[in-house]
C-alpha cells in the first residue's frame, strides 16, 4: 500500500478528532449558529412530547384505519404495548433532556437512533410531506451533536487527544 494516495491515507481517529476540534472552534464563533442552537433544541423536545406522551399513554397515534399502511403500521406497533411504550418513554425523556444544557449530549443520543427509525418509516412508507419534517428533526439532532462536539469526542477517545481548549492557546 505505499503508493497509495489519498486524503484519509494514513490518518488515525486521533487526527479526526482534533480535526473535530479545530472545526468546532471555527464554527461556534459564529454569532447566526449560536442563536440557532437553542430554538433547535426546543423544536425537537417540542416534536417529541406530544407523540411520546400519546404512546406512554397507550393512547392511538393515528386515527388512520388500519387498511392504510400507515395506519396498518401503527395498528401493528400499538399492538406490542411494550415497544410502544418504550418508544414513548424514550421520546419523552430525550425531549427533556435535550432542554437542560448539561444533559443536552445525552438527550441527543437517545434522540438520534428514535429519529433514525423515524425517518425510515416515514421514507419506506408513503408519508407524503411528513419525510421532510422528520428528515429535518434528524439534521437537527445531528446539528445538536456537532455543537456538542466537546462532551462527543471524550466518547471517542477519551485521553488520547489534547482538547478544544488546548487547541485555542
Amino acid at each position: 500500500m505505499s503508493g497509495v494516495a489519498g486524503p484519509f491515507y494514513g490518518w488515525r481517529m486521533e487526527s479526526l478528532v482534533v480535526l473535530g476540534d479545530r472545526l468546532f472552534l471555527a464554527v461556534t464563533g459564529a454569532l447566526p449558529l449560536r442563536l440557532v442552537v437553542w430554538p433547535v433544541r426546543v423544536l425537537l423536545a417540542a416534536a417529541f412530547v406530544p407523540s411520546g406522551a400519546k404512546k406512554v399513554l397507550g393512547q392511538p397515534f393515528t386515527q388512520l384505519p388500519s387498511s392504510d399502511p400507515v395506519g396498518g403500521f401503527f395498528a401493528h406497533l400499538e399492538a406490542m404495548p411494550s415497544v410502544y411504550w418504550l418508544v414513548g418513554i424514550s421520546q419523552l425523556v430525550a425531549a427533556v433532556l435535550l432542554l437542560v444544557p448539561w444533559l443536552t449530549i445525552v438527550g441527543a443520543l437517545i434522540y438520534l437512533p428514535v429519529s433514525i427509525g423515524i425517518v425510515v418509516v416515514t421514507w419506506t412508507l408513503p408519508f407524503e410531506n411528513t419525510r421532510f419534517i422528520t428528515a429535518g428533526m434528524l439534521v437537527g439532532v445531528v446539528f445538536l451533536l456537532c455543537w456538542e462536539w466537546p462532551r462527543l469526542r471524550y466518547l471517542l477517545l477519551p485521553r488520547a487527544v489534547p482538547s478544544a481548549a488546548d487547541l485555542a492557546q
